[in-house]
């Protein structure tokens, strides 16, 4: 019976070398190997003509390359945004987002095929879930938009990952911080720990096993709502994991790992952008260190709202900051033309 092939993505550099090791091979060639990797961005055997002979045999006969072919891709008229719809081994798709920002590229990845947590205004959420991402699939995410930056007109390094795109980070808690390991190490993509933004829709157990490893990434909560009711009409997972039980996770986290939490706020006119809002808002954050992300909706055809004012969105900043000393930014709109932006994910092919 013929072993499953192994996707090199999924593996740490230790586990390379136990690979090698267990093959009977000088261990001494993970560093070569680990560079072609991740350094060359090899995506092929082909690509490695300095491997031993013995070694090449045993990679061809019990491994893969994890490279995620591109079915289709667009570019959006702002002129820093490239969609990716990538395609997986089993046939299922996924979508990645490449954008630039003034000194960085960020490469908004997900980590799930679809997604379980069902908010009402996100394109992913009403696609329903279908599967976890392994780690190797998400680590091919970032391989594939480090080697377009490389490509491109002028060559950049990716520095930014957050894992903001389709699925819920925290639902595939291993795999995903299985993959963040490996973006994190120094002799490969060298992500740093401060570079990457993990955005929950708010799973308790995960937010506590985030605090108790006392995991150094930034940590990101999509709040969207500030009492129970109303939270849970936009983000059923909150039936689950009631508002209350979520504050506590997150003061619980703030206070074992010494982190502030971005809170996430989808901005939706008429629903949740008014005064007593914000200053709903405040009261539910004072006392914690916190900032608070606001996000005019982004438009998806599953949900009929309409994205917040912008003068309406500065007067809800204006109150956090004036009234209740909370820092706020309002997020950049990227990408809105081609569905890459917040909440815009799916695998609906797009012109």
């Amino acid at each position: 019976m013929r072993t499953a092939s192994i996707n090199l993505y999924d593996l740490t550099k230790e586990q390379l070398r136990q690979l090698l090791v267990s093959w009977e091979l000088k261990p001494v060639h993970v560093a070569l190997l680990w560079n072609y990797l991740y350094l060359g961005l090899a995506g092929s055997l082909d690509a490695m003509p300095d491997l031993p002979p013995k070694l090449r045999a045993r990679l061809a006969a019990h491994t893969h390359f994890g490279v995620l072919p591109t079915a289709f891709e667009t570019d959006s008229s702002d002129g820093f945004t490239r969609k990716y719809l990538l395609e997986l081994a089993d046939g299922e798709r996924i979508e990645t987002v490449l954008m630039r920002f003034t000194g960085r590229v960020t490469a908004c990845i997900s980590s799930q095929v679809g997604c379980a947590m069902g908010c009402v205004f996100c394109a992913t959420g009403q696609m329903g879930y279908t599967r976890h991402l392994t780690a190797g699939e998400i680590i091919a995410q970032a391989v594939h938009v480090a080697r377009a930056l490389r490509t491109a007109k002028e060559p950049h390094r990716l520095r930014n990952i957050v894992l903001m795109g389709m699925g819920e980070p925290l639902h595939n808690y291993d795999a995903v911080m299985h993959a963040i390991d490996i973006l994190r190490d120094e002799t490969g993509l060298a992500l740093g720990a401060e570079r990457i933004t993990l955005s929950t829709v708010g799973v308790v157990p995960g937010i506590l096993r985030l605090a108790k490893e006392k995991r150094p990434l930034h940590l990101a909560v999509s709040l969207h709502a500030a009492t129970q009711v109303e939270r849970a009409a936009l983000v059923p997972a909150a039936r689950k994991w009631p508002l209350d039980e979520l504050m506590a996770a997150c003061r619980t986290y703030s206070e074992t790992t010494g982190r502030r939490i971005f809170y996430e706020w989808t901005l939706i006119e008429g629903k949740n952008d008014t005064a007593e809002h914000a200053r709903a808002v405040g009261r539910l954050l004072h006392g914690l260190p916190a900032q608070v992300n606001l996000i005019p909706l982004n438009p998806t055809a599953g949900y009929g709202g309409a994205p917040t004012r912008t003068d309406a969105a500065k007067h809800f900043q204006h109150i956090l900051g004036e009234e209740f000393n909370i820092p706020s930014t309002v997020r950049q709109r990227r990408g809105i033309d081609i569905a890459a932006g917040c909440g815009q994910l799916a695998t609906a092919e797009r012109a």
